[in-house]
């Protein structure tokens, strides 16, 4: 897994490119719950994701879930076909905030 931060004043941009498995799973974990604490608003760029397994879900869910108590936005960007299954199998596509590019992310920024 690689991973890019970008900030954009009180907004992280978190691109993540590979796999999110067993492997990277506490790394992209720790990268999130970082940017919830250091950031009002984080976005998860998953546009270069290829497979996530249901490690990399529980880490995206921590992080969502810590944002929310901390009334701070979470929002994963451009989920892929293969993430999206996942999310779809676990039932969770609900859960989340989900936009289809960044652009429709930044709108729901509260």
């Amino acid at each position: 897994m690689e991973y890019e931060i970008t900030e954009e004043g009180e907004l992280a941009i978190i691109t993540l490119k590979g796999e999110i498995d067993l492997e990277y799973s506490a790394q992209a974990r720790e990268i999130m719950l970082k940017a919830i604490t250091d950031f009002r608003s984080v976005l998860v760029d998953l546009s270069g994701v290829s497979m996530v397994d249901s490690s990399g879900i529980a880490s995206m869910l921590e992080g969502c879930q810590t944002a929310r108590k901390r009334g701070k936005d979470f929002i994963l960007v451009a989920v892929g076909l293969s993430v999206m299954r996942v999310l779809k199998l676990a039932r969770l596509e609900t859960i989340f905030d989900i936009a289809e590019d960044l652009a429709e992310a930044k709108k729901l920024i509260t």
